[in-house]
C-alpha cells in the first residue's frame, strides 16, 4: 500500500477516535487527511472530493452547535448558564486531563442552575438535558466524520 493511501487512512482513523475522545480536533483532522490525499493526487476528482468533504465538514459543524443548543434552550437552560458552563469547561480542560471539559461543562450547568432555582430536581433536569446535548453533539460530529471517511473511501476505490 502506498503512503498516499495509508497516511490519510491513519489520519482519518485517528481523527474519528479524536471525535469520541475529545483530545484532538477530530473532524478537522479527518478533513485534513482528505486534503492531503487530494493534494497528493492532484486530480480534479481529488479536489472535487475534497470540496464535497469540506461541505460535509461545514454542515456537521453547523449542526453540531445548532441542534444541541436548541434542545437545551427548549429544556429551559438559559444562555447565561451555557456561557458560564463553557467557561467552567475551559477551566476543567486544564484541571482534569482528557475528560475535564465535559466534567466542567456538565458540572457548571448543574451548579449554575442550582444557584438560579435552588431546586435540585430542576438543576438535575437541566443537567440531564445538557448531557443529552453533549452526546448529541458528539454523535453529529461522528456522523459527519464517518460521512467524510466514506466519501474518501468511495473516491479512492473509484479513482483506482
Amino acid at each position: 500500500m502506498e503512503s498516499t493511501l495509508w497516511v490519510p487512512a491513519v489520519l482519518i482513523l485517528i481523527g474519528l477516535v479524536g471525535i469520541v475522545v475529545p483530545v484532538l480536533p477530530g473532524l478537522l483532522l479527518v478533513l485534513a487527511a482528505v486534503f492531503i490525499w487530494a493534494f497528493d493526487t492532484s486530480t480534479s476528482a481529488g479536489w472535487w472530493v475534497f470540496g464535497l468533504c469540506a461541505l460535509l465538514y461545514v454542515t456537521g459543524m453547523g449542526l453540531q452547535y445548532a441542534v444541541p443548543g436548541r434542545r437545551m434552550r427548549a429544556a429551559g437552560v438559559r444562555r447565561s448558564t451555557l456561557l458560564l458552563a463553557v467557561l467552567l469547561a475551559v477551566v476543567g480542560f486544564f484541571v482534569i486531563p482528557v475528560v475535564g471539559a465535559a466534567v466542567g461543562f456538565v458540572g457548571g450547568i448543574y451548579l449554575v442552575e442550582l444557584g438560579h432555582s435552588r431546586d435540585r430536581y430542576a438543576a438535575w433536569t437541566s443537567t440531564r438535558a445538557a448531557l443529552g446535548a453533549v452526546f448529541l453533539s458528539i454523535g453529529i460530529e461522528l456522523l459527519a466524520g464517518l460521512a467524510i471517511a466514506t466519501t474518501w473511501v468511495v473516491a479512492v476505490l473509484v479513482t483506482r
